[in-house]
């Protein structure tokens, strides 16, 4: 047995993203997505996303499809912001979509506009934002420890990263930002990702949960801004009303890197 794959990257976020909407996918074999993500004896990638066909099982909304995500240790995840952007380039190469997709999450329904290789993808709406000392912690589809730092070029994200997300966090774990202010609406962010266990190049729901907190925590005053990753530049671009955080945007490239073809 063998199926299509497609390897796609959002600022250096990399998936292997799989059209599944006939269901031939093992969805319960964990060992074999770990191995596919594996960057020595597989593909390559931070996770592994089915596009599926969309029921209403779960919601009264019918979709263009459904998004089915699982970090790279195998196991089934919370929401992935750059993901999400990178399914809704590959719906659209499918043909499913045009320009406008709508699909369905562990996290709920999104919203996403494709315009060539770049993807403005709606997220979830923040109310709760829980401001400590040191800290700033909050749920963007996945939750985010954000903590803001000096000398992040040099900064030991891997070990620090780590401590915190088992730490603080304990079992379930919780990605962990770490954060320089560039200018007034540019922040340069690192992130280490619980699933992938490791510093990734970009992160998009921690990059929207850093613009979030740094507005939140009145280092900007902007609602527009601009995220640097060692993988590239992505926008968040939010409203507030009262304490709640809406139509917050996540926008940035979504480039299909190769296809290939796994023989089980």
């Amino acid at each position: 047995m063998e199926f299509v794959f497609y390897k796609y990257q959002g600022t250096g976020n990399d998936f292997v993203i799989i059209d599944n909407r006939e269901g031939v996918f093992p969805k319960e074999n964990t060992e074999l997505v770990a191995k596919m993500c594996d960057r020595r004896f597989g593909i390559g990638a931070d996770g592994l996303i089915l596009l599926e066909n969309h029921s209403c099982l779960h919601s009264t909304t019918l979709a263009d499809f459904t998004m089915v995500y699982y970090n790279s240790d195998g196991n089934l995840s919370s929401m992935c912001g750059n993901g999400g952007r990178c399914i809704a380039h590959f719906a659209k190469f499918l043909g499913i979509i045009s320009e406008e997709a709508t699909f369905e999450a562990v996290d709920g329904m999104h919203q996403a506009t494709v315009k060539n290789d770049w993807v403005s993808l709606k997220m979830n709406d923040v109310e709760a934002i829980t401001k400590s000392k040191n800290y700033t912690f909050l749920n963007t589809g996945s939750p985010h420890h954000v903590e803001v730092v000096s000398g992040l070029k040099d900064f030991d994200v891997f070990n620090t990263g780590r401590n915190i997300r088992n730490a603080v966090y304990g079992k379930k774990g919780s990605n962990v930002n770490f954060v320089e202010q560039v200018d007034d609406a540019v922040f340069s962010v690192r992130t280490y990702e619980r699933g992938v266990e490791d510093e990734t190049l970009s992160c998009g729901t921690g990059v929207t949960a850093v613009a979030l907190a740094m507005f939140e925590t009145g280092k900007t005053s902007e609602n527009t801004i601009t995220l640097n990753t060692l993988g590239g530049q992505l926008e968040v671009h939010f409203n507030k009303e009262g304490v709640n955080y809406n139509n917050v945007y996540l926008k940035g490239p979504a480039i299909q890197v190769f296809k290939g073809k796994w023989k089980l």
